[in-house]
């Protein structure tokens, strides 16, 4: 009996766990962000994505402080945070999604300049809070 209980809870952990990255994988994506500032959130945008399973996300937000930048950036810029969203069917195993951020709140940001001149999250789920 214990044998079967071994087999069936082998087969049955992927379905059960939730695989997340190691912390120590999200602080180096922190490590390596080109741009890292505390922001003030002006506007959400949430819009469906080419995908049924997709959203587009856009925040408007306002640099508050500039911790580190490669890009330039300074206290008062307005800048565009766009990523996409991708919502994962249940059992899915991976890590955590980006979090949309609401309008006035104010955080740290841990982003990337892309070519379009808008940022992105350069650390995942974690691109917006420290450990």
């Amino acid at each position: 009996m214990r044998h079967h209980l071994l087999i069936v809870l082998f087969f049955l952990s992927p379905v059960l766990a939730r695989a997340e990255l190691a912390p120590s994988a999200y602080e180096a994506m922190q490590a390596a962000a080109s741009d890292y500032v505390r922001i003030e959130v002006l506007r959400v945008d949430v819009e469906p994505g080419s995908e049924p399973t997709d959203q587009n996300v856009s925040l408007v937000a306002t640099v508050s402080e500039v911790i580190r930048t490669g890009s330039g950036l300074k206290p008062g810029d307005i800048i565009t945070i766009t990523y996409v969203l991708k919502e994962h069917p249940k059992g899915w195993a991976g890590p955590g999604p980006v979090p949309v951020l609401s309008e006035s709140q104010q955080t740290i940001a841990y982003l990337k300049k892309e070519e379009t001149g808008d940022y992105s999250p350069a650390a995942g789920r974690m691109s917006f809070s420290n450990f």
